[in-house]
């Protein structure tokens, strides 16, 4: 059988046809306990979530809040490794529809091989990889062949400080959506947003963009979802949703996730 004719599903592409604006939620594989990822995908399902992205934990994640940070090492004390998360989303999709997308650090990967990584990816049903310390430029000069041969979409992230010709570059390399990172800082919740903040997001609208936009880093609750959704196609919720999980765990999910929208 041809690889590339093996996944015919662009879960990801039909995310984006929906109605109304998508809630992606991030949380990190192997926290609060190293079992609890199926649990969690099951729950997130459930409660109507779009899009989910696990991250795979990484000894010093120089992009993230205290929150995730903490996270990570948690889930690294409790064994969570690249492996161990593959066996655990062996067998998952015919349970989990929606489109499941791989976060981390482009190190674990380099360790695993990237093609064995991105086979294992395709065998489990990852859709696509958010590694933020892979640049555009090594990605097309190194491994989107190996990424797209698997069938693996690459997302980039965005700042405010992007130039708008490098954004032009990533939105041609891109063919799922582009992470729009809602400032210059770290990860983690936040209130609400500065003016500067949505003038950015206007402005990247403004460009029209053949790649949607998802809003990440800072959004936390029904009001600041809201607020990133007004000018994207919809937001990302990564320390707030693992800060609920560390107090009121799994059980906790449901309310949290049906607080967010209406």
């Amino acid at each position: 059988m041809n690889i590339k004719t093996k996944k015919v599903t662009d879960r990801i592409g039909e995310a984006m046809q929906k109605q109304g604006n998508l809630l992606s939620i991030y949380f990190t594989a192997g926290y609060p306990e190293l079992q609890d990822t199926l649990p969690i995908l099951r729950e997130l399902q459930k409660t109507g979530v779009d899009i989910i992205e696990i991250g795979l934990p990484f000894s010093d994640p120089l992009a993230d809040g205290p929150t995730i940070q903490q996270s990570s090492l948690a889930a690294l004390k409790n064994g969570m490794t690249t492996k161990i998360l593959f066996d655990q989303l062996r067998g998952v999709r015919p349970e989990i529809h929606i489109p499941l997308i791989l976060m981390g650090y482009f190190n674990p990967v380099l360790q695993f091989g990237v093609e064995a990584f991105c086979r294992e990816c395709q065998e489990v049903g990852i859709d696509g990889l958010i590694l933020p310390d892979l640049p555009l430029e090594i990605y097309e000069k190194e491994y989107r062949p190996i990424f797209e041969q698997y069938g693996l979409k690459m997302i980039f992230l965005i700042t405010p400080q992007t130039s708008a010709e490098r954004i032009r570059k990533i939105d041609a390399a891109s063919d799922a959506f582009i992470y729009m990172v809602s400032s210059a800082s770290t990860t983690g919740a936040r209130e609400g947003f500065e003016a500067s903040a949505e003038s950015y997001f206007q402005r990247i609208s403004e460009m029209k963009l053949k790649n949607p936009q998802i809003v990440g880093f800072g959004i936390s609750n029904a009001q600041t979802f809201s607020e990133a959704t007004r000018f994207a196609r919809g937001a990302i919720i990564g320390s707030a949703f693992i800060k609920n999980i560390s107090e009121n765990g799994i059980s906790g999910i449901s309310p949290f996730i049906n607080s967010l929208r209406p």
